[in-house]
């Protein structure tokens, strides 16, 4: 996480992984390929607070919700981070709203479409069921694709501006984004409860 000072505020850039909340002037930026950033806002209280997260598992089933998949477990956890922190500077869940992006099929690859590179879809799929789920209220999205995007969230007025980018152009994005899902694999991996052979 960068967090520069600005005449017109702070500006906080997160990576993969990071989120920031605030309840003061902020503009919160990242670089989308394949992940997700969902940006909550509280309009009463006025909280802001956004998450950079890619679900982490190898393959995914398509016939189950994602919220009660392994793969669901981890964007969760990203989620509910993200909520609790904005509760704890002031933020009711009730007055929730949501803007989300990202989710792009940025990787040129003739595997198959049930690995890593069918993960944007994945997180499309999640980020719209979690919202679901929670009754938080999607007031925009822009989701899917083949572009990388470069967000800005604005807190004085909860407005999110976007850039898109080529394939070539986000190469460095690309490299990131797999070790990030990677390292997210190996931890769920290890943390994964053992099974009673016994039982």
């Amino acid at each position: 996480m960068r967090i520069d000072e600005r005449e017109s505020g702070l500006q906080v850039t997160i990576m993969p992984g990071e989120f920031y909340v605030a309840n003061n002037s902020v503009t919160i930026k990242t670089l989308l390929g394949s992940c997700v950033a969902a940006c909550l806002y509280d309009p009463v209280n006025k909280v802001v607070g956004m998450n950079h997260f890619l679900l982490s598992n190898r393959r995914y089933a398509k016939n189950i919700p994602l919220c009660m998949s392994e793969a669901g477990r981890y964007g969760i956890h990203a989620m509910e981070l993200l909520i609790n922190e904005m509760l704890k500077i002031g933020a009711r869940k009730a007055y929730l709203k949501a803007k989300t992006f990202g989710g792009g099929s940025i990787y040129l690859t003739s595997e198959p479409r049930d690995n890593f590179f069918c993960v944007g879809d994945v997180n499309v799929r999640f980020i719209r069921e979690f919202l679901k789920n929670e009754s938080i209220q999607l007031i925009a999205e822009d989701l899917g694709g083949d572009k990388a995007r470069i967000i800005h969230f604005l807190s004085h007025d909860y407005s999110v501006h976007m850039k898109k980018i080529g394939k070539t152009t986000a190469a460095d994005l690309v490299k990131n984004e797999k070790q990030y899902w990677q390292r997210t694999i190996e931890t769920q991996e290890k943390t994964k409860p053992a099974v009673d052979v016994w039982g």
